[in-house]
């Protein structure tokens, strides 16, 4: 990823983190990683324990950042929530997944929340 992309997507993670810190989640971690990847925001709602994937994008050019969020990745995702889950003992805590999509263009910003955007995928 270039310098520009590394700092749009770290720049988009910071608004996602806000927006969501606004509509009361508590942000538990950034960037968590294991060996099965990296998952760009752990929080909760409430008692729900929620997995983000956040996607950036200043241009349409690439498509929506939503349709970035496909089978692969959420496969991906979903392993290293498992993992995460095992990692520290939480395999009882109810859990969902969210995507948060920020449009960046010159003019504008635009954050969008989906709750519960995917169900856990294995295999």
């Amino acid at each position: 990823m270039s310098l520009t992309g590394t700092r749009t997507g770290k720049r988009g993670e910071d608004l996602a983190a806000a927006s969501l810190e606004k509509a009361g989640y508590r942000i538990l971690e950034r960037n968590y990683r294991c060996r099965f990847g990296e998952i760009d925001i752990i929080a909760e709602e409430g008692r729900v324990l929620v997995f983000v994937e956040v996607k950036c994008r200043r241009t349409e050019l690439f498509g929506d950042p939503l349709e970035a969020v496909g089978p692969r990745k959420q496969r991906k995702i979903s392993k290293i929530s498992l993992h995460y889950l095992a990692e520290r003992h939480l395999e009882h805590r109810a859990a969902r997944f969210d995507v948060v999509a920020v449009h960046l263009s010159p003019a504008d910003c635009r954050i969008e929340l989906i709750r519960n955007a995917f169900d856990l995928l294995c295999g």
